[in-house]
């Protein structure tokens, strides 16, 4: 420590930006050329380059493409520098007197109540007298209850003096984001104090991003730093992802560019229609950063295609308060009238008798815990607990007399009907994953017995009960509290002999140093020591659900969005809450998959048919397997341990509150060409692809195809984004088919026009690119369902932009279009040729549209129908009779929407995939 800090450790700075000034170009640049979109767009620009081959200027193309590149680099390089001033502020912080980047490996860091913790900590002192203090994790793990941290034993008394003199060593494993988990040991050198090596855990860190809380001072080494803390590992990087509509565009590339190779070989040449997708990838990029209000612009698109939203449980669809409901002790259930055992008479008038049995179901209860009691100044006792669930305990305890008076890493101090009692702590068996189970090891200090105290959940708890205990109706009670939606824990204790614990205790210490297998040694000592156990009962404990989660979730599934809620409860507690909560039916084997299995071997089969309850990583694997399937996944987070998974998932919402920023930063939301010669000039081309088409198509911000209240009112809408009738090859046929179409109707009416007379090459051009600005206006139009004052102007201000700049053009005699916009605006045979031109390409799309929407209409024109119908004030007879029609139509495409798509994207949870089952 301090003279051992070495430079061969990273520093303190914490980055999440993916660029810096030298490698943003090269950098993006790759990613943007990642897309066989821009590729295509580039091998264009580059054949252009070759004058033997294309009539047309290369301006043409490199502009529109240089464009495309700036408007998404400036895009790219907006958000990461959003990013460089988050870290800046975190790295700039001040710690006592120099910056949190300054701190290296081995430092001694001093911090005072609220400082944000700069690096991750080995705790050598605290204000407390105890060594104990209270940190804020919820920009780590997501969990709001503070956690309490204990000074090793060996620093337990030096004084703050000494701590700033202090030497040693702490040795420890490499970095690695397992925020539950730290297995190192320390030694201090003389003069302050000789030791022998003394074991750390978790509980004696404090980690990055955390806060002190009701601690004055505390005082730590530096052990990881940088990105190399737990909370750096667990960053990781950000991808960039791909859009459902940039992978369809990509998909659409392909195709034109095969269709273009198909038509130079068979015809001799290739159109120009491949320049309307310029416009379009330009229009979208614009688009995206409009409307985003996130840190990540380039996904809003894919919001009205989410196929499955991922749910965290506890403190997500539930409140995450705690309240102690019912119990059942000696095979006696209390609460089952009123539903509050502490309400219960005959539970009452057996604490006030000191019935044995609810005695010792009581201590267990408030001393098998990490609980702290914090007396206030008018002698008032509050706790602060590691978990909601044993705050829950210990504060039911205490209202039936059982009270937690005081509290450190030695004794605690009960007081049970007026008496006092005073106990030594001497061990601590935390609780695990795997063990499912805490035990505390204590010793009476008035009558010198060595009890062990033990809680968990009923598969670790009852099969240790001794020889001889009946144990079939708790194994009952646990069942019927299950199925009530309630949080079970059983409760046991036994006597140890002093002989017995002795031995058992240098196992402990012995496995609590080693510096391999650690976690699994401390396990197995731990597993002889937790047998023989005289059960005492079972607590049952409520969370509420949150207000409005059951209307939510039934309006997401009546929208065919799949919600997927993930928890370590037990099955007929999930499917409780599940049913309350409206995301599975009441019918048996509808949606629910188990995993069963009496050996090794049934089990993993049964785990390749399902997916089980995951924590943060196996939810990011969880993530990663919807999306191989082709499903788009929302996913939602408010901690640090969620950041991978909404980095995985194609929509990420991070939550920005009291659980801190962390997901929130790294969420996505916080919410034509003629054989020959060319008939453009260069600079008509680069305008039409860049701003004429742009312009008008950006209007899609603003329009509604349907109003709000339509959608809360038929939210299976959601189910026609979802199966891709909006983007899909089909509808870009219908595109793709229409742009032809006009493209001929503006060639051949302009060149039949202007057949007789002795017309410019450059008048040609003129007038066949007003016919494409006439078209594109009317298209538009056509395609606008609400008008707002800002669609008005860019459809039909750039339709009187396009006169106006041209108009200023002609008037320049040194360009080739002097003159040329003059004569044509004087002459008839020029609005005689717009009107025909929109005539002949505005008539067939509108009776086809009109036949479509009579005869065949999609379920948003039926939702209009129903709209305009629901505006007029008298609805006749046969108007209603219309609806009435229309609303069984619409809800028969609907529920069509999903067998048209195919077995591929059937949903992995559907009812009749679950029936078949």
């Amino acid at each position: 420590m301090e003279e051992g800090c070495d430079d061969s450790y990273c520093d303190n700075r914490i980055s999440n930006t993916k660029y810096n000034l030298w490698n943003f170009l090269p950098k993006n640049l790759w990613e943007q050329f990642r897309r066989f979109m821009n590729q295509y767009f580039l091998l264009i620009a580059c054949l252009q380059l070759w004058s033997s081959i294309t009539p047309v200027s290369p301006a043409t193309t490199w502009g529109p493409l240089a464009i495309i590149f700036i408007v998404s680099a400036s895009k790219e390089a907006w958000d990461d520098y959003n990013r460089y001033l988050s870290d800046k502020k975190a790295n700039e912080r001040e710690v006592l007197v120099i910056k949190a980047q300054d701190i290296h490996v081995g430092n001694i860091v001093w911090l005072y109540q609220n400082d944000e913790i700069p690096c991750d900590l080995v705790l050598i002192g605290t204000s407390d007298p105890q060594g104990i203090c209270y940190v804020e994790t919820a920009a780590l793990d997501g969990e709001t209850d503070l956690k309490t941290r204990i000074v090793p034993s060996i620093c337990a008394n030096l004084s703050p003096d000494q701590l700033g003199r202090v030497k040693g060593v702490v040795e420890c494993s490499n970095p690695d984001n397992d925020i539950r988990r730290f297995d190192a040991n320390m030694r201090l050198f003389p003069p302050i104090i000789d030791s022998e090596k003394c074991p750390l855990t978790i509980n004696n860190t404090l980690l990055q991003s955390c806060y002190l809380r009701y601690t004055e001072w505390a005082c730590g080494v530096a052990v990881y730093t940088g990105n190399q803390t737990k909370s750096g590992m667990s960053r990781g990087t950000a991808e960039p992802k791909l859009t459902a509509a940039d992978a369809m565009i990509d998909k659409l590339t392909v195709a034109i560019f095969m269709f273009q190779i198909v038509v130079v070989l068979v015809l001799g040449f290739a159109g120009n229609i491949w320049k309307k997708n310029q416009g379009l990838k330009v229009t979208l990029d614009l688009s995206k950063a409009y409307i985003s209000v996130s840190f990540s612009t380039a996904i809003s698109e894919d919001l009205g295609q989410v196929e499955y939203v991922l749910s965290d449980k506890t403190g997500t669809l539930t409140e995450n308060r705690m309240i102690f409901r019912r119990c059942c002790i000696s095979d006696i259930l209390y609460g089952e009238n009123n539903e509050d055992a502490l309400k219960d008479a005959r539970l009452l008038d057996a604490v006030s008798r000191n019935d044995p049995d609810i005695v010792k179901f009581l201590m267990v209860m408030a001393l098998c815990n990490t609980v702290v009691p914090i007396k206030s100044n008018d002698g008032t006792i509050t706790y602060q607990a590691q978990s909601q669930d044993e705050e829950a305990l210990v504060t039911a305890a205490s209202k039936l007399n059982m009270v937690l008076v005081s509290k450190d890493s030695n004794t605690a101090e009960i007081s049970f009907n007026g008496s006092k009692f005073y106990y030594d702590l001497l061990d601590i068996l935390e609780f695990t994953s795997d063990r499912k189970r805490m035990s505390a090891v204590v010793k009476d200090v008035q009558s010198g017995k060595i009890l062990l105290l033990s809680k968990g959940a009923d598969e670790a708890i009852l099969p240790r009960c001794h020889q001889g205990q009946q144990i079939r109706t708790y194994l009952e009670t646990v069942e019927m509290y299950s199925q009530l939606g309630l949080r079970t824990l059983c409760l046991g204790w036994r006597e140890l002999e002093e002989d017995e614990y002795k031995d058992w205790s240098k196992t402990f210490q012995d496995a609590s140093c080693s510096l391999e297998n650690r976690e699994r040694k401390i396990a197995e000592v731990c597993h002889r020591l937790e047998q023989d156990l005289q059960i005492l009962g079972v607590s049952a404990i409520e969370d509420r659900l949150q207000d409005g989660v059951p209307e939510t979730i039934k309006l997401l599934k009546s929208a065919g969005i799949n919600v997927w809620m993930l928890t370590g409860d037990k099955q007929h507690t999930a499917i409780q809450i599940g049913l309350l909560c409206n995301l599975i039916a009441p019918e048996p084997n509808g949606q629910l998959l188990s995993i069963n299995g009496k050996t090794e071997h049934d089990v993993l089969r049964s785990l390749e048919r399902a997916l089980s309850t995951m924590k943060s990583m196996s939810v990011t694997k969880l993530v990663g397997l919807l999306k191989s399937v082709g499903y788009l996944t929302l996913a939602i987070g408010d901690g640090g341990n969620d950041v991978r998974m909404i980095q995985e998932a194609n929509i990420g919402v991070g939550i920005s509150g009291r659980e801190g920023l962390q997901a929130a930063r790294a969420a996505d939301y916080s919410i034509g060409r003629l054989s020959g010669t060319s008939l453009f000039n260069s600079i008509s081309l680069m305008a039409y692809n860049v701003f004429y088409t742009s312009l008008p198509v950006t209007t899609i911000i603003f329009d509604k195809d349907i109003s709000e209240e339509t959608v809360l009112q038929y939210p299976q809408i959601l189910l026609y984004s979802q199966s891709g009738r909006l983007l899909n090859p089909t509808t870009f046929a219908g595109w793709f088919g229409r742009s032809v179409y006009h493209a001929l109707v503006v060639f051949l009416t302009t060149i039949c026009a202007y057949s007789d007379e002795k017309s410019e090459i450059e008048e040609l051009s003129m007038v066949a690119l007003s016919g494409c600005i006439w078209l594109q206006a009317f298209v538009v139009t056509l395609d606008t369902n609400s008008f707002t004052y800002p669609q008005i102007i860019l459809i039909w201000g750039n339709f009187i932009a396009f006169y106006m700049i041209n108009l200023i053009v002609s008037a320049v005699p040194t360009l080739q279009m002097y003159t040329i916009m003059f004569r044509l605006c004087s002459q008839p045979s020029y609005w005689m040729t717009m009107g025909l031109i929109v005539a002949v390409g505005m008539g067939p799309v509108l009776a086809l549209r009109y036949f479509r929407n009579m005869f065949r209409p999609n379920a948003i024109n039926i939702l209009q129908q129903i709209e305009q119908s629901n505006g007029h004030t008298h609805t006749t007879r046969n108007m209603e009779s219309r609806i009435i029609s229309a609303g069984s139509y619409l809800t028969h495409l609907l529920a069509d929407s999903r067998r048209n798509r195919g077995a591929t994207y059937q949903p992995l949870l559907s009812d009749s995939v679950a029936s078949d089952g």
